[in-house]
């Protein structure tokens, strides 16, 4: 596969660069360089094309979800990781709802953060499995419009609805492909293809948007 082209926001340099290190030893991923602030960080967006951005929500005196709104208006193909020593649900919705793929804390292993990184090049995501129940709560609870979220499936072909009835409950891409009888390629594509359709950027925001158009999980 292409290489993952990473960019590291943070302003903290010793944990930045620790970071670097670490995952520069990963075989398929090319750290660029470090950018400390909101303005590099944009500028090393658009000259770099990472394909990801791991971001802290703490940038000095800027507010990481206001840099987040910005790449993601200025570059909506990068996809976002947020690294941050919050532990702060409201903040983690928040970055959610504004295109963010996934969040890890800072005491998470440099394995974690690795494969978290792989999961958001590959359309995927990640949310810490003990609050994703309470996240995707108030995610729901949200303003959004359900018949939109319904117009939006209804373009989906009946394979691309039934994957999103897995996702809807719970199943991983292996367990999808052997409840379809699929191949995992062909669940990954089929994956791929729902999402650019419903216009979301990870399976949280497919199943969200499932969810509110009325999608429940199947029972066991």
């Amino acid at each position: 596969m292409q290489p993952i082209r990473v960019l590291i926001v943070d302003d903290h340099a010793l944990f930045a660069e620790a970071l670097a290190a670490r995952l520069g030893r990963e075989p398929d991923l090319v750290i660029l360089p470090i950018a400390p602030d909101a303005r590099r960080a944009l500028a090393l967006t658009a000259t770099e094309r990472p394909h990801v951005l791991v971001l802290d929500l703490t940038l000095g005196a800027e507010n990481g979800l206001e840099v987040l709104d910005r790449v993601r208006k200025a570059h909506p193909d990068v996809r976002v990781v947020v690294l941050t020593a919050m532990s702060d649900l409201d903040a983690m919705v928040q970055a959610v709802r504004r295109g963010a793929v996934g969040w890890l804390e800072k005491t998470e292993s440099a394995d974690l953060v690795a494969r978290v990184i792989r999961s958001a090049a590959r359309r995927g995501g990640w949310i810490p499995p003990d609050v994703l129940g309470e996240v995707l709560r108030r995610l729901l609870s949200g303003d959004a419009e359900p018949t939109a979220g319904a117009r939006l499936l209804a373009g989906l072909t009946p394979r691309e609805r039934e994957v999103l009835q897995c996702m809807v409950d719970g199943l991983g891409r292996a367990e999808i492909a052997e409840r379809l009888g699929l191949s995992a390629n062909t669940v990954r594509t089929h994956t791929q293809n729902l999402l650019s359709k419903l216009d979301m950027h990870s399976a949280l925001e497919a199943i969200t948007l499932a969810m509110r158009a009325g999608m429940r999980p199947n029972d066991p």
